[in-house]
């Protein structure tokens, strides 16, 4: 009896210290790493030549100024410091643009508390798109003032950026709605202007998969 009491208790112990050990092994031996990738690290493939030449070193968003929903200039200069998320959008789109910007309140929600993160919607058609229309669809998707700027700029400026900056597929529908062409993704930029990710704005587990991407850049910087 007293040999199995004695087992017993060794037992107990052995159980109440694998907690601790797997603790101790973690903290010395394990490695958690998150690697959130760097896209055209080394430039960017221009067969058509519709791009500006560059030379074959790191990619950056390159520099542009529009006006937002509040009539404010919001651009490349803004985004420095930040991580920005970046999506192409226009207000009368018929298809997935309803969906991507449902999609994008959930983004706006969850980082309302970190002045780090924010968000530029840019309008495709800043004929329509004006900063009237702009912040009435703001109004509408609950955006965070500050948080989520709906941008308008020049068309042949907007297409190059959306192309050439964004790397994104992007055509004119000269005003016919159905008649764009545009991406339904979602774009992550760091605070240096690269970009680290492109994620579907039309379903959840995309813009999952961007919400945690973003929260490990934002841990990053501390």
């Amino acid at each position: 009896m007293r040999s199995l009491r004695i087992l017993q208790g060794f037992v107990l112990v052995c159980i109440l210290l694998i907690p601790i050990l797997i603790f101790l092994f973690l903290k010395g031996f394990g490695k958690n790493e998150f690697n959130i990738p760097i896209f055209y690290q080394n430039g960017v493939d221009n067969p058509f030549q519709e791009c500006p030449v560059t030379d074959s070193t790191q990619h950056y968003i390159p520099e542009f100024s529009f006006i937002n929903q509040d009539g404010q200039r919001m651009g490349r200069m803004q985004m420095q410091g930040k991580i920005t998320i970046v999506n192409f959008f226009f207000t009368s789109c018929p298809s997935i643009c309803p969906v991507m910007s449902k999609e994008m309140e959930r983004v706006n929600d969850h980082f309302r508390d970190d002045p780090l993160v924010q968000i530029m919607s840019i309008s495709l058609d800043p004929t329509y798109d004006t900063p009237q229309i702009l912040k009435a669809y703001a109004e509408k998707h609950h955006a965070i003032p500050g948080k989520w700027n709906f941008l308008s700029g020049p068309k042949e400026e907007t297409f190059q950026l959306a192309r050439c900056g964004f790397i994104l597929p992007a055509l004119d529908g000269n005003g016919v709605p159905d008649d764009f062409v545009h991406s339904d993704k979602f774009i992550l930029i760091d605070d240096e202007g690269r970009i680290r990710g492109y994620y579907s704005g039309t379903t959840r587990e995309g813009v999952d998969l961007l919400m945690l991407e973003t929260k490990i850049l934002l841990y990053g910087k501390e």
